[in-house]
């Protein structure tokens, strides 16, 4: 790897069908400093014609595609397992998937909080061990053996009324960065928490015009996520909160 670490290399995308996962490949692929020849993606997603488009597009300027139609919550590992198999290597980790259940805290159920901590905890849990694993596993040719990053929210670290176990699986979430963030100082692999405030993406449903105004874009939270990814090797960017410029909704 060089000064600039995603000019080669193979990148895992959860969550890529939508929302900020898709706005992030979208963005990826258009930007002016990568080699797009030299980037192979493997792009997860539980419905699998979503992400037919982003293969087209990838590969129609020369990136080799793989994608991988699996419920994060059953198959945590399946992406990463793909990438390698197919690319023997993982580079970068951008895990985008994620559930959430809303509702008064007296309200929400057995079932909202189970749904809510097999996606956003356990899978997660899985899936970033293992992506951490083979990527230690690599030789370390310079200083950076790998990266992660992982949409949180702001929830990790300010608590909603109608979120109750949305905000408690976001500070797990959290907790388990900061902890392998000093795994990571010691192997070479960089831990990226991206806390984002209200964006325009399905998890929302329907909002109203008002709402949708002070909302960001997609694309507004995918964009210093790819800029993290070319930062100097130097560097580690470790926590990214970026809000709507009036604040939470």
């Amino acid at each position: 790897m060089n000064s600039h670490p995603v000019e080669e290399q193979v990148i895992v995308v959860t969550g890529a069908g939508k929302g900020i996962g898709r706005a992030f490949v979208y963005t990826l692929l258009s930007h002016p400093g990568l080699d797009r020849k030299k980037l192979k993606l493997c792009l997860a997603s539980r419905t699998l014609s979503d992400l037919a488009s982003l293969k087209t597009q990838a590969e129609s300027i020369g990136v080799e595609t793989e994608i991988v139609d699996a419920d994060l919550s059953l198959k945590p590992t399946l992406a990463v397992e793909r990438a390698v198999n197919r690319f023997k290597r993982l580079d970068a980790l951008i895990h985008c998937a994620g559930v959430g259940r809303f509702g008064d805290f007296l309200s929400l159920t057995k079932e909202d909080l189970n749904d809510t901590v097999k996606t956003n905890v356990e899978a997660t849990f899985l899936l970033l061990q293992h992506a951490y694993r083979v990527m230690k596993s690599s030789p370390k040719e310079s200083g950076l053996r790998g990266q992660i990053q992982v949409i949180t929210s702001v929830a990790a670290e300010r608590p909603f009324p109608q979120s109750a176990i949305y905000c408690m699986t976001k500070y797990a979430q959290r907790g388990l960065l900061e902890v392998m963030r000093g795994y990571g100082y010691q192997d070479g692999i960089r831990i990226l928490d991206i806390r984002a405030g209200a964006a325009l993406t399905p998890m929302w449903g329907e909002v109203g015009a008002e709402l949708e105004s002070r909302m960001m874009k997609a694309e507004d939270v995918a964009k210093p996520m790819v800029e993290a990814l070319f930062s100097s090797e130097r560097t580690s960017m470790e926590v990214l909160t970026i809000r709507p410029l009036q604040g939470d909704v």
